[in-house]
């Protein structure tokens, strides 16, 4: 059960569901835009194609890094460029999601988070050229072997909420069930109890019926032929008792009409 927790929560940290709009946008797509930016996003993406390359562009004065840290995650294996309009032209800010972008590829890493906003500040009013430009400079920067030329594969979100839905079932279904069986083993636990101590009343009803046979013998102390046949049968009646006890029978009915059938010859000749 603790697994299906854990991989539930993998599938929906890892599916977005806790992305912001920026994060929620790129990951499954390759351009984010702030309203009134003036860009085109599907034109853009037309533009970026399939490339390892997002572009997000924001509205004037946000915080560029602190969007780049956002989208952490849910960019990854991308070169990330965030900007948004300035006086003359853009503010930039490069950020590399690409494999090994912090050890062994950190100096590929670095020129294209540098360079690949080249060019680009003449398009300040035309963002789509931007786009385009900024789209050639990744391609220059695949040609030098500095970022994959690889496409782009996006994971869609809804294969892990499926996972995460399912193994919240699964706990969902497993708790029910260990509920029902818990529920189904009490009441098979009370029904024992009750047959146990109905069991245990019926026995003491047949051992107050087989003591008052005993005193009654006792006190007839055969003086009748017919108390020593009465004697017997008790002595016969004590032994099938037992042999009941021994196999756990909990009916004694049978045995205390008998025994009440004992003690009335004792008072009635037979």
């Amino acid at each position: 059960m603790l697994g299906c927790l854990a991989l539930a929560g993998w599938a929906v940290l890892t599916g977005g569901a806790f992305d912001g709009p920026i994060a929620r946008q790129v990951r499954t797509h390759s351009v984010y835009a702030d309203a009134g930016t003036g860009l085109d996003a599907a034109a853009a993406e037309r533009v970026i194609g399939n490339r390892r390359l997002v572009v997000v562009l924001l509205r004037e004065g946000a915080d560029l890094r602190a969007a780049c840290g956002d989208v952490r995650g849910a960019a990854d294996g991308t070169l990330v460029l965030v900007m948004s309009r300035e006086t003359e032209g853009f503010d930039t800010y490069g950020c590399s999601r690409l494999a090994g972008h912090d050890d062994e590829h950190f100096g590929d890493a670095f020129v294209a988070e540098t360079t690949i906003g080249d060019g680009i500040d003449p398009f300040a009013d035309k963002p789509l050229d931007a786009v385009k430009v900024i789209a050639v400079n990744y391609d220059r920067l695949a040609k030098a072997g500095i970022v994959p030329a690889g496409a782009r594969t996006i994971s869609p979100s809804l294969p892990r909420y499926l996972i995460a839905a399912a193994a919240i079932l699964a706990v969902l279904i497993g708790s029910a069930g260990l509920f029902l069986g818990a529920r189904r083993a009490g009441r098979l636990a009370a029904g024992r109890r009750e047959r146990r101590e109905a069991a245990t009343d019926a026995r003491t009803v047949l051992s107050a019926a087989m003591a008052a046979v005993a005193q009654r013998i006792i006190d007839a102390d055969g003086r009748a032929k017919h108390h020593r046949r009465v004697a017997a049968d008790y002595v016969k009646l004590m032994e099938e008792i037992a042999a009941a006890d021994r196999r756990g029978e909990d009916d004694y009915s049978r045995f205390t009409e008998r025994a009440e059938r004992l003690a009335g010859r004792l008072r009635t000749p037979a």
